[in-house]
């Protein structure tokens, strides 16, 4: 970790974890397991949960599985007991809203060659 990293740790909660969560994590979590993004995954003898992430703090990054038992819908962690997947679920992927992967459809004018629509007329004021 460098120097930044260290410095942006100890004023701000979106670069993976402030001083603070360290500390508690270190006196009162014991990890649970981590997910294919590096996120890791804590529970309190009280029975708090939290993920302390692989880079940015962004929520959408947390899996279904271990969403699922963040929030308590599941009580044992997908370590334990995994979750049955579908054969046609697609793979977890981080909201992508705003980035220059984000989902364009055809026609859009964020497309490089946008389609020339010809199903309606656009409005043009007299």
């Amino acid at each position: 970790m460098g120097i930044l990293d260290t410095a942006l740790r100890a004023v701000t909660w979106w670069n993976s974890q402030t001083w603070g969560t360290q500390f508690f994590t270190w006196r009162h979590g014991q990890k649970v397991g981590e997910d294919n993004q590096g996120n890791v995954f804590y529970q309190s003898k009280e029975g708090r949960r939290w993920v302390i992430y692989n880079g940015e703090a962004e929520a959408s990054r947390v899996d279904p599985d271990w969403h699922g038992w963040l929030h308590y819908t599941y009580d044992e962690p997908p370590t334990e007991r995994p979750l049955v997947h579908k054969e046609w679920e697609k793979p977890h992927q981080e909201n992508l809203t705003g980035t220059p992967a984000a989902y364009a459809p055809a026609g859009s004018i964020r497309q490089a060659a946008p389609v020339e629509r010809k199903d309606y007329e656009a409005w043009v004021p007299e």
